[in-house]
């Protein structure tokens, strides 16, 4: 094969698979998108407890919003991608993960003591601890 076609079809190899992996990343891109994250909520003697299925998203990318019966959270993941040490990604097989900006409402079913409201991470899950106004 001529060695300039050869470069030609290398250039234009690589710039289809740019193409294909931009589309892939920005599939939810073309309307505004936001996913909402997986919630178990309970009513407890004394308090409200909200976990919130937010895996791979840092701390500071979760805003929590507390209101006397309101919980909204909102934040933004990063797509889950190999890194460079793993190697560059030739095909995509599947994109099931959610992200991108997320939001999700509860509505709570009492009131709540805002200044006593605090959250952790544990284990991929934000634990939001509501205590209920006396």
């Amino acid at each position: 094969m001529d060695p300039i076609r050869s470069i030609k079809l290398s250039w234009l190899h690589e710039a289809l698979h740019d193409v294909t992996q931009e589309l892939a990343r920005s599939r939810f891109s073309f309307a505004p998108h936001r996913w909402r994250p997986a919630i178990n909520a309970y009513r407890c003697e004394s308090c409200i407890r909200i976990c919130v299925d937010l895996a791979g998203v840092e701390r500071s990318r979760i805003d929590l919003t507390v209101e006397p019966q309101r919980v909204v959270i909102r934040g933004s993941r990063d797509v889950p991608e190999p890194t460079h040490a793993e190697g560059r990604a030739v095909q995509l097989l599947a994109m099931e993960i959610d992200y991108g900006p997320f939001e999700r409402e509860v509505q709570l079913p009492a009131e709540v003591e805002i200044e006593e409201v605090h959250a952790e991470q544990r284990n991929g899950l934000l634990w939001i601890y509501l205590p209920l106004k006396s």
